[in-house]
Parts: C-alpha cells; sequence; structure tokens
C-alpha cells in the first residue's frame, strides 16, 4: 500500500499544460512511466522532457480524442511502447462559448459533447480492453464542480454531469474486470483554460462568492486526489466523485 506508482504506466489526456501537466509529472515522480497526449507536439515533448528528469519513460502522442480512429491509434502506440496501461486520467476538455444556454449554439454544443463526454467515454472503453487483459487499472475522470453544481458555463456544466453519471457506470461495468473508476470534480483552477473565468473582473467577483476559500486552486492542488485515485491507497475506492475545488459545492 502507499502513493507508489513504481511499476505503473499511465495515460494522461491534455497533459501539454494546466492539470494535465501537473498530474503527468506527479505521475512521473511517484514512478510511473507516463504516456501523455494534447494536440501540439512541441508543447507535449517540453512535459515529456520534464518527466524523463525523473528518471521515467515518457510518450508524447498528438491525439484529437473526439476522433475515434485517433483514440485507437494512441492506445495502440502507447501498448506498443510500454506494453499496458495501468492508469488512465481523462483530463482533456473543451469549452469554446460562454454563451447562456438560451444563446448557445449546435456548433459549441457539439464541440463540447464531442471531446467533454463522446472522446472520454471511448478511450475509456478502448483504454480498459487493454486494461481488462490484467485484470487491473484505474481510470479517473476530470469532471468538475460545474457538474454537479451549475453555474456560468451552462453546456460544460452538462458536459461534466454526464461525466460523472458516465465514470459511476464504468465503475459498476468494469469492477468484474479488476478496474477501478473515479471521478475528480476540480473547482476553479488557475489555468489557461480558465482565463476567461479569472482573468474578467465580473466573472472573478462572482465566481468568489461562492467559494468559501475566495480563491482560484493551483493545478498542482488537484494531483494529491489524482494521486491518491491512482495508487494502491486508492484499492477500495470506485464509483465515487472526490471534490477539490476550496468548498464550492457545499
Amino acid at each position: 500500500m502507499g502513493f507508489s506508482l513504481k511499476g505503473k504506466t499511465a495515460l494522461v489526456t491534455g497533459a501539454s499544460r494546466g492539470i494535465g501537466e501537473a498530474t503527468a509529472l506527479e505521475f512521473a515522480r511517484a514512478g510511473a512511466d507516463v504516456a501523455i497526449t494534447a494536440r501540439h507536439l512541441d508543447e507535449l515533448t517540453a512535459v515529456a522532457d520534464k518527466i524523463k528528469r525523473f528518471g521515467r519513460k515518457a510518450l508524447p502522442v498528438t491525439a484529437h480524442l473526439g476522433k475515434m480512429n485517433e483514440i485507437e491509434s494512441l492506445v495502440k502506440q502507447v501498448k506498443e511502447e510500454f506494453g499496458r496501461i495501468d492508469i488512465l486520467v481523462n483530463n482533456a476538455a473543451a469549452n469554446p462559448t460562454m454563451d447562456a444556454a438560451i444563446d448557445v449554439t449546435e456548433r459549441a454544443w457539439d464541440t463540447i459533447m464531442n471531446l467533454n463526454l463522446k472522446g472520454l467515454f471511448f478511450l475509456s472503453q478502448t483504454v480498459a480492453k487493454v486494461m481488462r487483459e490484467n485484470k487491473y487499472g484505474r481510470i479517473i475522470n476530470v469532471a468538475s464542480a460545474g457538474g454537479i453544481r451549475p453555474h456560468i458555463l451552462p453546456v460544460y456544466s452538462i458536459s461534466k454531469a454526464g461525466v460523472i453519471m458516465a465514470s459511476k457506470i464504468m465503475a459498476l461495468e468494469w469492477a468484474q474486470y479488476g478496474i477501478n473508476v473515479n471521478a475528480i470534480a476540480p473547482g476553479l483552477t488557475k489555468t489557461r483554460f480558465s482565463q476567461a473565468l479569472w482573468g474578467d473582473e465580473k466573472n472573478l467577483k462572482y465566481l468568489m462568492q461562492r467559494v468559501p476559500l475566495k480563491r482560484f486552486a493551483e493545478p498542482e492542488e488537484i494531483v494529491g486526489a489524482m494521486l491518491f485515485l491512482a495508487s494502491d491507497t486508492g484499492n477500495f475506492v470506485t464509483g465515487t466523485v472526490i471534490s477539490v475545488d476550496g468548498g464550492e459545492t457545499i
């Protein structure tokens, strides 16, 4: 038991920056070899170099996780490189609009759902078939406090509520294969992805009223929960949602 990931292989999506990068580095620090994916190879390569400084193997792979053929290619490359996949962190997400629900377009809806929910589900399914071979797996889906308590990103919140239910369905069905599935629900976290929230004074004032700790999280403050769920310390935890949100969902 413990927080060591020695001998494990992890795949982290959306790993070029923010929560994904912080998670990949923490997993490497804990002893895992890490495959990382995002859309831009130059950013991934920089993260891979940081992983290697911990003496671990790193595999950067570009992929659009809203496309089935790229999901299949990604998983194939990771399995060929490492022989197995023990941990999957579904962190990649999209939110191209700040529109209210009454104004949001079909195109924005499809973009959000395609990556945040469809891509997450089918990547998890594809990886679970690899994990099933070894009767072992840990899948961690990054939901959001907004998937529990809606706020100013309506379609994003809907997609993340779907992620929470998807996690429970996966956990229930895939326990028989030795696969634990859980969700993390971060609150407001200071990343480039969320800059439209923390970079706007009006949005910031509104959102801070909802957070008892009265601040945004740093990406590194989210990864402790990730490590707990990925390691043997979390062996008996599945189908749950851990909020790391400064009290936002109280």
